[in-house]
């Protein structure tokens, strides 16, 4: 009997762009870029209220797999960087150092980062799943590239600051406040910027609770279509939301399990919670 292989991880943090996104996601866009200019001493706490929580990254990362090699890349030489250096070397993480970059040459860490996973990926034939720690769109082709190469790849990212290309290059993306152990930001209330449509018209941002319906609806219209069954496991339809959009979470919105998230939905799902293995349909609609 052959036994089924372990899934086995490899993480890979641009710690650089985690810790600026969340500091602009907490004190406002641009801020970090802002403080650093002027001295982050003159503004005392702003770093620590922005401070990104490793442990509760790694942990994540683990849920799915033995963690083979992880990763962070950035100036270990700033002192923004090197206070984490304690809490990364606890957890095994291996630092990379990263020079200071010009301007024009911003994308360091991107390149660097993509030439190491892809390089592993071949050392490492039995790397189940990858773990990008970042949300630019500068990732897109590594993710696409890991897929292709037979890789399960999770995406991590700041509110704020993730490329939604980004999101649907990976097989599941998550938002770091959405990760177990994280508090609940407040980020710092701020004007939107303006945008307008070739009408001159601003459009509405969507709500994601409005966005998650919609994909539950689809979802369970798809799958009514290629099972031709009446009802569908609750952990299929799960599974289809995910693959329509790897950002969709319950706990982002606001449910502590995807059965709490099917409930509110009662004008869409209808669902059957009388055994232990819970099945959901498409509401039948009145005629």
């Amino acid at each position: 009997m052959i036994e089924p292989v372990a899934p086995r991880v490899a993480v890979y943090i641009d710690f650089d762009n985690i810790v600026i996104s969340r500091y602009d996601q907490i004190h406002g866009r641009n801020s970090f870029q802002r403080d650093r200019a002027a001295g982050f001493h003159k503004k005392p706490g702003r770093l620590t209220e922005a401070a990104v929580d490793v442990g509760a990254i790694i942990d994540f990362a683990s849920s799915f797999g033995t963690l083979v090699l992880t990763r962070a890349y950035a100036d270990w030489s700033a002192d923004v960087n090197a206070e984490y250096q304690g809490q990364l070397v606890g957890r095994a993480v291996d630092l990379v150092q990263l020079f200071p970059a010009a301007a024009y040459a911003k994308n360091g860490a991107d390149i660097r980062l993509a030439v190491d996973a892809v390089e592993d990926m071949f050392r490492l034939p039995d790397l189940t799943h990858v773990v990008i720690v970042a949300g630019d769109s500068d990732y897109i082709p590594l993710a696409q590239r890991c897929k292709r190469l037979g890789r399960y790849v999770v995406g991590i990212g700041i509110t704020g600051s993730i490329s939604k290309s980004l999101t649907a290059a990976c097989d599941e993306f998550v938002t770091y406040d959405a990760l177990p152990g994280v508090p609940v930001a407040e980020p710092a209330k701020k004007k939107p910027r303006k945008k307008v449509d070739d009408g001159g018209q601003e459009p509405e941002s969507p709500d994601p609770q409005a966005t998650a319906t919609a994909l539950l609806e689809r979802a369970l219209r798809i799958g009514h279509e290629k099972d031709d069954a009446d009802w569908l496991h609750n952990s299929a339809v799960k599974a289809q939301m995910k693959r329509m959009d790897p950002s969709f979470s319950e706990k982002s919105l606001g449910f502590r399990s995807f059965s709490d998230f099917l409930r509110s939905r009662s004008e869409v799902a209808e669902l059957d919670e009388s055994s232990t293995t819970r099945m959901v349909r498409l509401r039948p609609q009145d005629n």
